[in-house]
């Protein structure tokens, strides 16, 4: 029987080719996630900075093409191959999974850390922010976009709020349904591991569609203006 990372990493496996052929105006991706996560990130020309599962390497393009030198990682081998095509040679991509120790990074070596949609794969994110802390410079800047704990509790039919449980639905959007699996928890389990392992809440957003989404997808451009799907946090590095 498969455990649940190995089911996370099986459908990006197979989601991988669908993912990064639309990834550039899926509507919730691009014209929600992305506008809103890249509006939290300072000037990033001449920084460094890591993609922490980077997918198929799209933020990293938008970064490069800004001046900034990008690291990315995913645990897709897939992903990471069509990070490497997209990019064309620039940046440095391999394959890692977030949850693990970044061995392979010296302390203080990034100024930025982007983390896009991928920390709800993630059951207990503790040694992962202490990580992320770890890699970056002082005052260095953590920004990231997730699912909405209010939505996650909702969709899913939970009954028990302060739980951190696994939750699964089905993905029709990219072409093939596919069985997504990641974790839903309370607000305080998005917020504590942060300002507990080295870090301060800068900002917080609760994220808008762009008018593009409405061109693309008028009803959920309708009930994301109502109620919000995902959250965008940009916490700093504490001296």
């Amino acid at each position: 029987m498969q455990t649940t990372k190995e089911k996370i990493v099986a459908a990006y496996e197979e989601l991988a080719e669908r993912y990064n052929a639309l990834i550039d105006h899926k509507p919730h991706n691009a014209y929600y996630d992305r506008p809103n996560t890249l509006g939290l990130l300072p000037e990033v020309k001449g920084k460094n900075i890591l993609d922490a599962a980077c997918g198929p390497g799209k933020y990293a393009e938008i970064l490069l093409s800004e001046g900034a030198a990008v690291t990315g990682f995913d645990i897709s081998p897939k992903m990471i191959a069509l990070a490497k095509t997209r990019n064309n040679g620039n940046g440095n991509f391999f394959v890692h999974d977030l949850s693990e120790p970044f061995e392979m990074f010296a302390d203080e070596q990034f100024d930025i850390i982007v983390c896009a949609l991928a920390l709800a794969y993630i059951q207990d994110w503790t040694a992962t922010i202490q990580e992320f802390c770890r890699v970056l410079k002082p005052k260095g800047i953590l920004v990231i976009s997730t699912d909405h704990p209010f939505f996650d509790f909702t969709f899913f039919r939970s009954t028990h709020y302060f739980a951190i449980e696994n939750v699964r639905c089905v993905w029709k959007g990219f072409g093939i349904p596919v069985e997504i699996n990641t974790y839903r928890r309370p607000l305080s389990e998005y917020l504590l591991p942060l300002t507990d392992n080295g870090f301060y809440i800068d900002k917080l957003i609760e994220p808008k569609p762009t008018k593009e989404f409405e061109k693309l997808d008028p009803r959920h451009f309708k009930e994301l203006n109502e109620f919000p799907s995902f959250m965008c946090i940009r916490a700093v590095k504490r001296d």
